[in-house]
């Protein structure tokens, strides 16, 4: 039977994978260096591994890692979330015996970057909006009237280069207002023309340039501009064409997820890259073959054999609820609510959902001692935002 380490066991996907894992005949390891009893309680999973903060100590990450690595016989290591870079960077120091799912450092640097993929995007054929590298306010402005003159566009769209979770976009359809505040001092920024349209979001799987699994969904309930907590599959030949076309232009391998624009023309336009997990995996069957295709062991492209929506339900029985409350849209909250299942409890297992609210106690702790806030708290030790990496 073989062994797999899935990283990040905070999130649910991480949780996701542990599930389709365990039923398709391997033990399912979670590691994390926070809590993660979200995942960390399901009946699918054999055991925890507590490891340092990739983004504090380094050194402390990859020991643990090598070592649980040799001590559990591991052949699949699996990241969910950012610390995907680090196991790329130091990618030379784990056993050479075990699959990394993850590809070379400088491919993911490049697709992380708001800016730099852009080029890549263009060049696929993604038909990204417009954008510009900028550092103040008065900089973007003058590029937006520059850019969109003729055609009257006058909306921006800014974002530091390196970010997560849409935290720090800032949306200006109507153009940037003289009393917007100063660009934080958070490296340099993103300037794009903003585009009017449906949200999607796209995740895949591929392996040496090959594709191997891809879902494609629409985040039809937020917490305010960020994460989605409700994932309606969708289909789009357009999505998958340009992520098949892009993964075997670059031979990637790993799990690579896109935020996207339709407008309704022919072509939807890519916003942003996200070389990691995202939510577009609850929308796969726990016998879809998503772990062959984190092997490469995949024949084809898999595709979610599931057809029902997907959500948080604590998140929409709470935020969803009081959001259709509030804009007079009960009715239909109720039939989204009853079209889709939970990607948290599934069946007999049940605890990870005690098990979340577990950890957001822990999770309020952390803000609290560091004055962060609590997003910052669920991610700040495994982020990385461009910095150069240290050889351990």
């Amino acid at each position: 039977m073989p062994n797999v380490l899935i990283l990040s066991g905070r999130a649910p996907v991480a949780l996701d994978h542990a599930r389709r894992f365990a039923q398709q005949g391997w033990t399912a390891y979670i590691g994390d260096s926070i809590a993660c009893r979200l995942s960390g309680w399901s009946r699918a999973v054999a055991g925890k591994v507590a490891l340092a903060s990739p983004r504090a100590d380094p050194a402390g990450f990859v020991a643990g890692l090598r070592q649980a690595i040799t001590r559990l016989g591991i052949d699949l290591v699996v990241p969910t979330c950012e610390e995907v870079f680090y196991l790329s960077r130091y990618r030379a120091a784990l056993p050479a015996s075990c699959r990394l799912a993850v590809d070379d450092f400088d491919k993911l640097r490049l697709l992380h970057s708001k800016w730099d993929f852009q080029a890549l995007a263009q060049s696929c054929g993604g038909n990204p909006p417009p954008s510009a590298v900028v550092q103040t306010l008065d900089e973007a402005r003058d590029w937006i009237r520059a850019t969109g003159g003729g055609s009257g566009e006058t909306g921006a769209v800014l974002k530091p280069e390196f970010s997560r979770f849409g935290v720090h976009v800032r949306l200006y359809p109507q153009g940037i207002p003289d009393d917007a505040p100063p660009l934080a001092a958070q490296g340099r920024w993103v300037v794009q023309h903003h585009r009017a349209g449906t949200e999607l979001c796209s995740y895949s799987i591929a392996d040496r340039g090959r594709l191997l699994a891809h879902a494609v969904y629409r985040p039809a309930y937020r917490l305010r501009r960020s994460s989605s907590y409700y994932f309606d599959q969708h289909s789009s030949p357009a999505i998958h064409a340009f992520v098949s076309r892009l993964v075997a232009h670059i031979g990637f391998t790993g799990q690579i997820s896109f935020d996207w624009i339709d407008g309704g023309g022919d072509t939807p336009s890519v916003i942003e890259c996200n070389p990691r997990a995202i939510s577009g995996l609850h929308l796969f069957d726990f016998a879809d073959a998503v772990p062959a295709a984190l092997t490469g062991e995949a024949a084809d492209c898999a595709i979610p054999t599931a057809t029902r929506a997907r959500m948080i339900a604590p998140l929409m029985l709470s935020a969803g609820l009081l959001q259709a409350a509030n804009s007079g849209a009960l009715s239909r909250w109720r039939a989204d609510w009853r079209r889709a299942d939970d990607v948290l409890v599934r069946g007999n297992d049940f605890l990870p959902g005690v098990g979340g609210l577990a950890d957001i106690g822990s999770y309020t702790r952390l803000a609290i001692q560091g004055g962060h806030t609590l997003r910052e708290a669920t991610s700040r030790d495994i982020e990385w935002d461009g910095e150069e990496l240290a050889a351990v």
